[in-house]
């Protein structure tokens, strides 16, 4: 909507799939393997090198939607234009994020090391800040009862465990021969059952599952495809159709369809309507994310190494959204519901989310987002 280091942070792109070639020296036949890409590994001077732009560029765009929409909850009702832009927004931010997290998802193996990454970047991040944001909601907002649940996500966080599931089961769908068409059967079947219940945020890990598995099976090639000129050329009238649409069904469409937090008949709707809307909104939200990727710079930008900070503008504009609420800006302040007043909270949530993504706040927040953690791991790990 979007990595815990291994999630944001950019490996550069891989090579082609063969894994190794053999050559002939001499009489010997020498089978040179190709190195695995480096997904999880922390940010360098050799590594930073190797970046692409083309990815980060991505990464800090797609961040900034998903902040600039979670601002415009306070201020869009009464505002039919502001929820048919959120509601394009919300159909593939965090879709985009998801297929770029399966992206680099694809060298996970279980071994000794991706495992440590697993849990120092992901497991970590989650824990502190699902407690984080519980001890803000119960002092900030006046709210004692709160609950500290690990095992129920609170607000954004449920990225982080659905991320940490999904990619504790990418061996499973790297062994199957046609593992798109198996998680989507499983997003449709969550999606009419309603007693999967909240914990670990199961109904949004199931519903989004797929574009998760659609990133495990994309190539380099792939997004080569995308940002051919003509498919830029597609995405303005593809866009221009999306909010035409979006306009017409603002007032008419639950918002609960974008959120896949409940199923159908928990939204009041018939049970096979949730089959349909799953499969539509997986086809919106597919051809809206080559739209936008289409759209994403390929060269560096003055943005580029905002990229490599995302999950510390995605864990902390969450901070400033709530705390906004809480204090009561929006009801203070009504003339931020106006259209002056929506550009106003764009401007300033992009602006916000965009320094909580500089290297000096990253470097900060290095021992809760990359933890080293070497004394919890034991030193014949990588070995075994």
């Amino acid at each position: 909507m979007f990595h815990a280091p291994n999630t944001f942070q950019r490996a550069p792109l891989p090579p082609a799939t063969r894994e190794s070639e053999p050559r002939r020296q001499g009489g010997t036949t020498i089978t040179a393997t190709r190195p695995e890409p480096v997904v999880n590994q922390p940010s360098t001077a050799a590594s930073t090198k190797r970046r692409d732009a083309y990815f980060d560029n991505a990464k800090y765009l797609a961040i900034v939607l998903v902040a600039v929409a979670h601002a415009w909850v306070p201020v869009m009702d009464g505002s039919r234009t502001a929820r048919a832009l959120y509601m394009v927004a919300y159909t593939f931010h965090m879709p985009a994020f998801i297929i770029i997290s399966g992206y680099f998802s694809r060298s996970f193996d279980m071994s000794a090391k991706k495992m440590k990454r697993l849990v120092t970047g992901v497991a970590v991040p989650y824990v502190v800040f699902e407690t984080a944001y519980s001890l803000f909601k119960r002092y900030a907002d006046d709210s004692p009862d709160h609950p500290i649940s690990l095992i129920d996500p609170w607000f954004l966080t449920w990225f982080l465990a659905a991320l940490f599931i999904w990619r504790l089961t990418t061996p499973v769908w790297q062994a199957l021969r046609h593992p798109l068409p198996v998680a989507l059967v499983i997003a449709v079947l969550a999606s009419f059952s309603p007693t999967i219940g909240d914990d670990l945020d199961l109904q949004r890990v199931l519903q989004f599952l797929p574009f998760f598995v659609l990133g495990l099976q994309l190539k380099p090639e792939h997004f080569q495809l995308m940002r051919r000129r003509e498919v830029r050329l597609l995405a303005l009238p593809l866009f221009a159709g999306a909010a035409l649409f979006a306009y017409w069904a603002a007032p008419r469409m639950q918002l609960g369809w974008f959120y896949r937090s409940n199923s159908a008949p928990e939204m009041g709707a018939p049970w096979w309507s949730g089959a349909v809307m799953t499969l539509l909104m997986f086809g919106c939200a597919l051809l809206l994310t080559i739209g936008f990727l289409a759209w994403v710079p390929r060269r560096h930008m003055w943005f580029t190494v905002l990229g490599a900070g995302t999950i510390c503008g995605y864990l902390l504009h969450g901070f400033l959204v709530k705390g906004a609420g809480y204090v009561g800006l929006f009801d203070r302040y009504e003339w931020l519901a106006s259209p002056g007043g929506l550009v106003v909270v764009s401007l300033v949530a992009a602006g916000a989310v965009t320094l909580l993504c500089t290297p000096p706040v990253r470097r900060v927040l290095r021992f809760v987002t990359e933890p080293d953690m070497d004394w919890a791991f034991r030193r014949d790990a990588a070995r075994l």
